[in-house]
């Protein structure tokens, strides 16, 4: 007698597959979960304004900066008025000794980044000199002046020991207005004589160019100042007085050698 059986293995295998698979489809999903907080899209709202905020954070820090650097740094260096209008009383024991003291009106630029100064003379109230622009170019070492009344431009090599640097000028300038000194002073006389014209003006540099551009150009050399002029040669010369040190100086432009 043949029995006949089935044997339940197979489902078995099968539902134990069932639920392996069923786990495997399982073990994923806790993993998901804990992931899908970290995906979350952030509003574009909430980082454009982090970014705005940042930005004003750096903007107000690299200005703060900036003023201090300006502050402590640069406006040290800068003078607080580089412009001046100068009224010097002085005694001409040259030309008139016994006129008493007389008058010079005059106004300075002082610029102490390009160093080099510019004076403007005007017409004189009681004449014996013309009126003048002046420059003092430190940088190159020269001095122009533009004869007003002429209408002519003379160079010559700067004196130093006449023209006072920007910086000493500048704070000479500063005590005479707060009238600590420097009440009256005296002249003193340099004698220039013509030595040749100059064709280029633009080798000058650029504050000689903008003065004497388009007009006519002329390099002066310095002689021993003589007691006397004769009148026959004074009339050949012109005088620029002009103020830019403890006192007047009165430069004798000659057209003869």
């Amino acid at each position: 007698m043949v029995k006949i059986s089935f044997q339940t293995v197979s489902p078995q295998k099968s539902e134990k597959q069932d639920d392996e698979d069923k786990e495997e489809i399982i073990v994923p999903y806790p993993h998901e979960e804990m992931v899908l907080p970290l995906r979350t899209k952030k509003s574009p709202i909430n980082s454009i304004c982090c970014l705005i905020f940042g930005l004003v954070i750096f903007t107000s820090g690299l200005i703060v900066v900036s003023v201090c650097v300006y502050h402590y740094y640069y406006s040290a260096q800068v003078p607080e008025d580089s412009l001046f209008h100068c009224r010097v009383m002085y005694e001409d024991s040259v030309h008139a000794p016994l006129l008493g003291r007389q008058e010079l009106h005059e106004n300075v630029g002082i610029y102490l980044d390009e160093n080099y100064e510019q004076i403007s003379v005007p017409v004189p109230r009681f004449g014996g000199s013309d009126p003048a622009d002046i420059i003092h170019d430190f940088h190159r070492g020269l001095t122009a002046y533009h004869d007003i009344a002429l209408d002519k431009c003379y160079i010559t090599e700067l004196n130093g020991t006449i023209v006072m640097p920007p910086r000493s000028l500048w704070e000479l300038l500063v005590n005479v207005k707060r009238g600590m000194y420097l009440p009256q002073t005296y002249m003193v006389q340099e004698e220039m004589v013509v030595a040749g014209r100059v064709k280029n003006v633009r080798q000058l540099g650029p504050f000689i160019y903008r003065l004497c551009y388009g007009k006519e150009t002329y390099r002066l050399k310095r002689r021993t100042p003589r007691r006397r002029i004769e009148k026959r040669e004074a009339r050949k010369c012109h005088s620029i007085r002009h103020f830019e040190n403890t006192f007047v100086v009165e430069t004798m432009v000659c057209d003869w050698v």
